[in-house]
């Protein structure tokens, strides 16, 4: 939704969604947010919680089963596989993506990757489409004051102008704008430390071809995952860039990770959403 900086003053019970990369800060400040009377929606975890739930326990148990011992034990119900899902580990999830290339190093074959990836499409659109639902329940049930919804990096991507609509009329949208410093950043930690990725399909169809291309293979199982992974990131950031900055333009707000690294309590951040209205207008 779109306010003038008094009707932000006067929204009794204020609701705003975060968007922006993985690692700019949305989680940091909703932890923070969440100790003043703010209920942090965590789309990442209802994804794993509520949607994936079930194909990920089947992909841990279809991993366990290939191993004697605990194969007995699954069988004879002797033992059972639990998700330990937390809004600060989110394994679970990153794990059933997984990663795309030789399967000897732990990658996917394309067939497979796609399906978790749509999968995973689907169960983003669900969760941001839950978010009415969960504000009512934010104040009714659980008696917050105010909500966030902390959104994943790859909102962007969902390209469903419906799910946007909703959460325009619901919420206050925020874009965090990363800066060419956090950039770059970014880009080494996930060079460092690749981590498993949701791609639009037509993204991943041009870029794959690339990669091919580049490297001069032949097949998709010669590829290295995690070499794919820290390949592909840069490109990913800077085709999401985009995609942020139309949203925010149409049903939303901007703010910069330099403005956001300086909020250190529920004022700072209540200023700084003023500052972003003023700025707008």
């Amino acid at each position: 939704m779109k306010l003038s900086v008094e009707e932000f003053r006067n929204w009794e019970h204020k609701s705003i969604t975060l968007l922006g990369m993985s690692g700019v800060g949305k989680t940091r400040l909703a932890n923070l947010l969440r100790k003043r009377n703010w209920f942090h929606y965590s789309g990442d975890y209802r994804i794993g919680t509520r949607y994936l739930d079930e194909p990920i326990l089947d992909n841990i148990k279809q991993q366990a089963m290939q191993v004697p011992f605990l194969r007995e034990l699954l069988r004879s119900d002797s033992i059972y596989i639990h998700n330990n899902i937390t809004v600060d580990n989110l394994k679970p999830v990153a794990s059933f993506l997984g990663m795309l290339g030789n399967p000897e190093q732990g990658g996917l074959e394309l067939e497979e990757f796609k399906r978790r990836q749509a999968l995973h499409h689907l169960a983003e659109v669900a969760t941001m489409r839950d978010v009415p639902e969960f504000i009512n329940k934010a104040h009714l049930i659980y008696g917050y004051k105010h909500f966030i919804n902390d959104a994943g990096g790859s909102v962007c991507e969902l390209d469903d102008p419906d799910v946007m609509k909703l959460l325009f009329q619901h919420t206050l949208i925020l874009y965090i704008k990363a800066s060419d410093s956090d950039e770059q950043a970014l880009i080494q930690r996930a060079e460092h430390d690749p981590k498993p990725l949701y791609y639009r399909e037509e993204f991943l169809t041009v870029e794959l071809g690339n990669y091919m291309q580049e490297f001069n293979l032949p097949y998709v199982a010669m590829i290295e995952p995690r070499d794919f992974v820290r390949w592909i990131f840069p490109r990913l950031f800077r085709a999401r860039i985009p995609r942020y900055e139309a949203i925010a333009e149409k049903y939303g707000y901007t703010i910069t990770t330099a403005e956001l690294a300086a909020v250190n309590s529920e004022q700072d951040f209540v200023r700084l959403l003023e500052t972003a209205i003023q700025r707008q207008a």
